[in-house]
């Protein structure tokens, strides 16, 4: 599941010593939102028994911003995913900020649902339903609307060992729930010697649902640099670091690095390629293709391409080496100029559909470029028998009608 930020500003998210929410919280003060805006954008979601409050702090010589969710009494509700999602819709939060908070929380349930093996619904949230960490990530979703970020990158992530103590239990760390989120985005890890829990389940929800892309920060111009305190002594500084600003590239595109791999094979059995295929998406491939060429001696061969992320080329080119019968290939790197795009959240009565939208650069007056998200309507069709095209139709008249209802409200 991925949120709809709405915005002309980027961020890129520098997680040296790990993410949690009240980190993101106080990296995104110290880059110049206002406490009190928040705290009145909080407001509107209608949630009591709390404090927001802010302070400078200094950890290892570098300063920072800590945030606190101060309890002012004590409320160990367990809640259930349509309870905090019904808490959302009817509260008085702008609808990218609602988009976002549910989301994230829709995303988290999915990973803790597949870890304890219970339905979505039947998720217990128990530290995540508490008051402290529904607005550490509403507070996020928040926060990123008021400083108008519309695109978020985030650096890979370490993980630390050891153990945590949970509702559920003792259990291993990184948590369960925070490897399945990172799983299932692919997003690229290392390892740090702390027994600490540097990824926080709520810090990892937000990334993978909010994040772009995972690596190298983007081509920007900077605005602020802000450090968000976490609560850890790892024996250096617990800080989140975020860069905001504009991005470098064109109004009209963005861009990034990619890694361009090809092997001309010649004696592969061809029924092998289909899973090549597979195990290469799987891997984390943005894309893979063949093409038919002709070899020396004439001979008939296919040209394998796979267009790769950086971060993940070494594992990309092992899997060719272990799935092929190639004895060497080829690597270079290019640039991957892409549209800008925003994405929206579509309810329907199957749940929610991503659609991909491209802005709209002729000041209202060009025709409107959207693609519902294939992912979201394929599962749907796997789940209920019904044909994928009628699912498409379906979800596309949803959306032009929330579109034309968000025109006639403005």
């Amino acid at each position: 599941m991925s949120g709809a930020l709405c915005g002309d500003k980027v961020a890129y998210f520098d997680c040296f010593s790990g993410i949690s929410g009240d980190m993101i919280l106080g990296a995104l003060i110290d880059c110049g939102l206002e406490l009190r805006r928040l705290q009145e954008l909080l407001s509107g979601l209608k949630l009591s028994g709390y404090r927001l409050e802010a302070k400078k702090v200094s950890r290892y010589g570098l300063a920072g911003t800590d945030v606190q969710v101060v309890i002012e009494h004590d409320s160990p509700r367990q809640r259930h995913l349509p309870e905090i999602k019904e808490m959302i819709r009817q509260s008085d939060l702008p609808a990218p900020v609602k988009e976002n908070s549910a989301a994230v929380f829709e995303n988290l349930a999915a990973a803790e649902a597949e870890v304890h093996g219970v339905s979505i619904d039947e998720v217990h949230f128990h530290e995540v339903g508490a008051v402290d960490a529904i607005v550490d990530i509403v507070g996020c979703a928040g926060g990123l609307h008021l400083l108008r970020i519309g695109r978020l990158y985030c650096s890979p992530l370490p993980i630390g060992g050891g153990t945590v103590r949970s509702a559920h239990g003792l259990l291993p760390l990184p948590a369960p729930a925070v490897m399945q989120l990172l799983q299932r985005r692919r997003v690229p890890v290392y390892g740090r010697e702390t027994r600490h829990e540097l990824v926080t389940p709520t810090g990892a929800a937000i990334v993978t649902t909010l994040a772009a892309a995972f690596g190298p920060p983007p081509s920007i111009e900077l605005e602020a640099v802000g450090y968000g305190s976490g609560k850890l002594d790892p024996g250096y500084a617990n800080y989140l670091r975020i860069f905001t600003g504009s991005s470098a590239s064109s109004s009209l595109f963005e861009q990034e690095p990619l890694q361009v791999i090809e092997a001309n094979i010649d004696d592969l059995n061809p029924e092998i390629y289909g899973y090549l295929m597979e195990r290469l998406f799987a891997e984390g491939a943005w894309d893979v293709y063949y093409t038919p060429v002709q070899m020396k001696k004439n001979r008939p061969a296919v040209k394998l391409t796979v267009l790769a992320p950086p971060q993940r080329l070494n594992r990309l080119v092992e899997t060719v080496f272990y799935e092929t019968s190639t004895m060497g290939l080829r690597v270079w790197g290019a640039q991957k100029f892409f549209r800008r795009r925003n994405t929206e959240i579509v309810e329907t009565e199957w749940g929610p559909v991503r659609v991909k939208l491209v802005p709209d650069e002729a000041g209202g007056e060009g025709p409107l470029q959207y693609a519902v998200e294939y992912e979201d309507c394929s599962a749907i069709a796997r789940r209920t028998g019904i044909p994928l095209k009628e699912i498409y139709r379906r979800v596309e008249l949803s959306f032009r009608m929330k579109r034309r209802q968000a025109s006639t409200e403005e």
